[in-house]
């Protein structure tokens, strides 16, 4: 499989960007299966870099090596200038590493705002605004701990404060299990927030989201790049991925194929063949043509020969890994 060329400077997303998250030359092997092969991408402070590809490309693998849950056979993870490939999973978590996940991981029995108060407590000086206000630029003033009753007071009002900042002000009593799934992402985001990460690391959180929600959640992660964090956003969403990224990176049989910003993504051959799907212009002037002509099959939603319904995918492409999620 052609590689894509990923030595070449991603564009920077500010003056004096550097790289946060750097990626080179991971390989994953299961027995005799190469979930990855040659990875390698970097994320910018201060941007949203995609990475897209078809399901089984190896997307959730390389996340699971970025965050410590998959140790690689050959490359290196470094978070700034610190290797951290063979680091567990803790340790980067408190260097700034932070992820969500493409199943939903929360505490079912807990509330919203518990959760998010798990990630409060799992980072250095919780109680102290200042470590988690980065993670929420448009956030107004927490009490100080001299103008609350005590920690606890600020722990709750700080995760109310994160809850707030991803959408969902009010519902820090909310059971995480009764939460519908596009809510409930909201919260795992919101802990991992809790953090105050440098880098983070979203797999599909578009996932159940309806239009307004990807709307928003587009809006928060660009607001949140602005503030100076790197994320990495795994997503099949590709109307939020060409709208919210400023460098993308196709995977796909454990190879980045191709690399570069969205309009150059959407114009590469290869990702068309791997990925969007190979058309001509041409073909798609006659499918335009015959879905509009009436009888055809395409206005109607019916078999022209039989009256039958049209049968096909309900709503969009089937995608096993969003199904899974």
């Amino acid at each position: 499989m052609p590689q894509a060329d990923t030595t070449a400077d991603a564009p920077a997303a500010g003056t004096g960007a550097v790289d946060v998250l750097t990626i080179e030359g991971i390989a994953v092997r299961f027995g005799g299966v190469a979930a990855l092969s040659d990875a390698s991408l970097r994320v910018r402070e201060g941007s949203v870099t995609g990475l897209i590809g078809p399901n089984g490309a190896g997307k959730t693998t390389l996340f699971n090596v970025i965050s410590g849950l998959q140790t690689p056979d050959r490359g290196s993870v470094h978070l700034y200038d610190t290797d951290i490939t063979h680091m567990k999973p803790d340790r980067r978590a408190r260097l700034g590493l932070a992820r969500t996940f493409q199943r939903l991981e929360l505490f079912g029995t807990l509330s919203a705002g518990e959760n998010v108060q798990v990630g409060l407590e799992s980072s250095v000086k919780w109680w102290q605004w200042r470590h988690v206000k980065r993670s929420l630029p448009w956030a107004r003033r927490v009490p100080t701990a001299a103008a609350s009753d005590g920690s606890g007071d600020i722990v709750v009002e700080t995760s109310d404060r994160l809850l707030a900042g991803v959408g969902l002000d009010g519902l820090g009593a909310e059971q995480a299990s009764a939460m519908p799934t596009g809510l409930a992402r909201m919260v795992e985001l919101a802990r991992a927030l809790a953090m105050a990460p440098k880098v983070l690391l979203l797999d599909e959180p578009g996932s159940g989201l309806d239009d307004a929600e990807s709307e928003a959640l587009g809006t928060l992660l660009t607001t949140l790049a602005k503030g100076g964090m790197g994320v990495l956003l795994v997503e099949h969403d590709m109307e939020l991925v060409m709208r919210i990224c400023d460098y993308i990176y196709v995977l796909d049989f454990g190879d980045v194929i191709a690399a570069g910003t969205p309009e150059e993504i959407r114009k590469d051959p290869m990702v068309q063949a791997a990925y969007l799907g190979t058309v001509t212009d041409a073909e798609a002037d006659t499918a335009a043509e015959a879905f509009d002509t009436p009888g055809a099959g395409g206005a109607s939603g019916s078999d022209t020969a039989t009256g039958a319904p049209a049968t096909g995918p309900d709503g969009g492409p089937h995608d096993d890994e969003v199904a899974e999620a």
